[in-house]
């Protein structure tokens, strides 16, 4: 029972760096329908400002990761999707790859291709007991926070106009612009959220790896994408859902795989992917599912 306790508390402390990530993918996607690669990058963005800021204090860390990931968003909307606003998906998609692999390789050129070891967050990696349930604090301050985010930003999105803007652009941006919403408010703040979203993954992520390289959001983006598909292309409730039921896979297949198989973790959990998507193609919670309990309501 312990054990399991253990495995639990990883599955959701890794679930919700997953979940932050989907949900500043699937944001960003139910407003402009942009699957943008380039929300790794920013991730990857905000861990090197942690990098550089590193010997100052901790609070002056994050608020500096924060800032400058959130300025990074809201420049990429400006500069270089705005002017793609009425370009189909495929183009758009094609744009958020130019722009990731632009920033991967300026951090490329200034840092080269050599991880970085980083001081941050080290205190948290120390365990600690409660019964014979043995924690790490890591865990327990990751789960936390995606709590507090998860819960600020539902209260943002439900009780604030500006979040309830921002649901209804999501689930149709046309009509939304016909009733009055302005355009570009909506999806200028739409990226602020998403990178805030990716400055607290930045974050976890420095402090549970203790290193940073030009291509650490690759792979979480990734998994973000498969959770935003997952929980349904549009849904923010599907994106968190889709990013705990991917952290929970991956937890699970590296306590039942055998050793010899234990490397081929992520194949796993990709090919429960593809059964998940096979018996839901529209994902997990669709937008018309949501639309149809709205209704019923």
């Amino acid at each position: 029972m312990n054990l399991i306790i253990q495995h639990l508390i990883d599955a959701v402390s890794l679930g919700g760096i997953y979940a932050l990530a989907a949900l500043g993918v699937g944001l960003i996607f139910g407003i402009m329908g942009l699957l943008n690669f380039a929300h790794g990058d920013f991730i990857m963005i905000g861990a090197y400002v942690i990098f550089l800021m590193s010997g100052r204090p901790v609070f002056v860390i994050i608020a500096t990761a924060v800032i400058a990931v959130v300025l990074l968003a809201l420049a990429s909307d400006r500069f270089v999707f705005r002017g793609f606003r009425k370009a189909s998906g495929t183009t758009l998609l094609i744009v958020s790859f130019a722009l990731s692999f632009l920033l991967q390789n300026i951090i490329l050129m200034i840092f080269g291709g050599r991880p970085k070891a980083v001081d941050f967050g080290q205190g948290l990696l120390q365990s600690f007991t409660i019964g014979s349930v043995r924690m790490s604090q890591l865990d327990i301050f990751t789960i936390a926070m995606t709590a507090v985010l998860l819960t600020v930003l539902t209260l943002f999105l439900t009780r604030t106009r500006y979040g309830i803007e921002m649901r209804a652009a999501a689930s149709d941006f046309r009509m939304s612009r016909l009733l009055g919403i302005k355009a570009n408010r909506v999806v200028a703040m739409a990226f602020g959220v998403s990178g805030l979203l990716a400055a607290a993954v930045s974050i976890l992520l420095v402090a549970r790896l203790g290193a940073v390289s030009h291509t650490m959001g690759v792979m979480v983006v990734m998994y973000a994408f498969i959770a935003t598909i997952m929980g349904g292309l549009g849904s923010l409730p599907g994106a968190v859902l889709g990013g705990f039921i991917i952290g929970f896979g991956a937890v699970i297949f590296k306590v039942i795989l055998p050793h010899d198989l234990a490397p081929y973790r992520d194949a796993f959990v990709f090919g429960a992917v593809f059964v998940s998507y096979a018996v839901f193609p529209k994902g997990l919670i669709s937008i018309g599912q949501i639309a149809r309990s709205r209704q019923r309501k």
